[in-house]
């Protein structure tokens, strides 16, 4: 079956052009963006219940710009301010530069990395007598706190939002109309199956992003069609623009000649 529409398990993307407006202006195919899923903070009541004390941390390792926000947010909420002192180590540039909502950034010392937290090791193990404060959500993952874990420091993980399941009944009541779904996290798959615990997958391909979500794919029992990243397909529209060629390929092949 050829495909006509692709539905994008997440919010699209702010960029004018993103691959996947490429992709749907160069197949001629429908791509449409419903998150599955939504982030929600937790309250300042559900956060002095973790029994963490704010003004005892000297630096904050922020793994997003979510996680930058709701940090912020709480420290509003219980009435908190970050000295001028405090260090903060950012995964990427784009995190770094997104403090500047909240602070003075020529005044503070901030750190980054290209993508992953390995890219910061050298300044951490720099500042490793620093007691650091993780802000995560409720679904994160255990790469990063085994990482500083494995540099000896002082660090704790402190859940300040959670990723909850969107009403998709309302927003997406038929997901059965698309021919491929993508998703990129596992609460995406878990949101589809508990809004439609009914689900058939039949016709519909379904591509994932990154070996969590692939391995939730599988453990749902759901037929993975499509996976990324690859050497071959580093992203995932790449990934769908191989399929979408073998599939021309594999129909131009199956049609019989003419006599």
């Amino acid at each position: 079956m050829k495909i006509k529409k692709i539905l994008v398990t997440q919010q699209q993307s702010e960029a004018e052009k993103s691959p996947f407006v490429e992709l749907a202006e160069k197949n001629k195919i429908q791509v449409d963006f419903k998150p599955f899923v939504r982030v929600e903070g937790i309250s300042a009541k559900e956060f002095r219940l973790s029994k963490i004390d704010l003004s005892t941390y000297t630096a904050v390792i922020f793994t997003s710009k979510t996680a930058v926000d709701h940090l912020f947010r709480i420290c509003e909420e219980v009435r908190h301010c970050m000295p001028e002192t405090m260090k903060y180590f950012c995964l990427t540039e784009a995190i770094a530069y997104y403090l500047q909502k909240y602070v003075v950034y020529r005044k503070r010392k901030i750190f980054y990395g290209k993508s992953c937290i390995t890219d910061l090791k050298d300044s951490l193990l720099k500042n490793k007598n620093e007691k650091f404060l993780l802000p995560l959500s409720d679904t994160h993952k255990e790469d990063i706190p085994e990482a500083l874990r494995a540099m000896g420091l002082n660090f704790t993980k402190a859940i300040l939002y959670r990723t909850v399941s969107t009403n998709l009944k309302e927003c997406c009541p038929d997901v059965t109309a698309y021919d491929m779904m993508v998703f990129y996290s596992p609460a995406c798959v878990k949101s589809l199956l508990e809004n439609f615990p009914r689900f058939k997958q039949n016709h519909i391909k379904i591509a994932s992003f990154g070996q969590s979500t692939a391995k939730a794919i599988n453990e749902a029992g759901l037929r993975l069609d499509i996976e990324a990243p690859t050497p071959q397909a580093p992203s995932m529209t790449m990934a769908i623009e191989l399929f979408l060629k073998e599939q021309a390929k594999s129909n131009g092949n199956g049609k019989p000649k003419k006599k």
